[in-house]
């Protein structure tokens, strides 16, 4: 089964080489831990694939049989535009690293579509990057929905896309377009992934979702990656469990690995250790 690196090398080696392709992965995550940080690994380590491989073989090591990097990086926000997530991936990763990763990487900024709505001055988020306004698709007047799907027809195949984050489409539900269509959405989004034959990352707090709302969201994709935090004594520790995702689970299984404890270091998101059942 071919597959696009992950990005974080040790967990790509567990599971075969990454997340098979055609696959929406769900990364959901408690606040601050680590969900975030591996989308900006993900990004970061498969940019790096094309523009330096010196610091991707540094940084990563060979990527696995059946392995193949992906043809582009997309990176698309609601709110935020590349200089500011440029900004904070390196506060998590080596800011050389960074620059070299994103040289290639293509931001969508959809902060206008998001705000225009909203009560948020025009020129808060008016500022839109060169590189956006030449989409094929973009017309000025979609609404965000519309933007998004847009904007995944026309670069997502055969691609990795990073998508920060879920949590903002929740954010922006209303009668026009309500939470059940938003899970719709979602779902005729993984059967359009399989067409395509990309890889899509989908970032989302799980503190502002129901347990209900959670659930919807893991059944519209093909994996979820669930990042928590764990008490230990004095301590705290970031965790990772794999759910439900298809040929990459039952790898884990059979190995008995149930969790992943992780950690953040200049090379981004890592597995720092591996709890089996005894």
């Amino acid at each position: 089964m071919e597959r696009i690196p992950l990005g974080i090398s040790r967990l790509d080696q567990l599971i075969g080489g990454g997340a098979p392709t055609g696959s929406v992965v769900l990364l959901a995550g408690e606040s601050g831990a680590g969900a975030r940080e591996f989308c900006y690994t993900s990004t970061v380590m498969n940019g790096l694939a094309t523009t330096d491989s010196d610091l991707f073989d540094l940084h990563y090591g060979d990527l696995e049989p059946e392995t193949t990097a992906p043809n582009a990086v997309h990176y698309v926000s609601f709110t935020d535009g590349r200089e500011a997530i440029a900004d904070e991936m390196s506060v998590v990763i080596d800011p050389d690293v960074v620059a070299e990763g994103l040289a290639d990487v293509e931001f969508a900024d959809l902060a206008r579509e998001y705000f225009q709505l909203t009560p948020v001055p025009t020129e808060w988020y008016a500022d839109r990057p060169a590189d956006i306004t030449d989409l094929e698709t973009y017309t000025g007047d979609s609404d965000v929905f519309e933007a998004f799907g847009d904007y995944l027809t026309a670069h997502a195949r055969k691609n990795l896309v990073v998508v920060d984050s879920i949590t903002d489409l929740v954010a922006s539900v209303d009668d026009a377009f309500g939470w059940q269509e938003l899970v719709v959405s979602l779902k005729g989004l993984a059967r359009a992934s399989h067409q395509w034959g990309g890889v899509l990352l989908l970032l989302v707090n799980t503190d502002t979702l129901t347990p209900t709302q959670l659930g919807q969201l893991k059944e519209a994709a093909d994996g979820t990656l669930r990042f928590g935090w764990e008490s230990g004594g004095s301590e705290r520790a970031r965790t990772l469990v794999v759910e439900q995702f298809r040929s990459v689970l039952s790898r884990l299984e059979d190995e008995n690995i149930v969790r992943f404890e992780t950690e953040i270091h200049d090379g981004g998101f890592d597995i720092s250790n591996v709890r089996k059942i005894r």
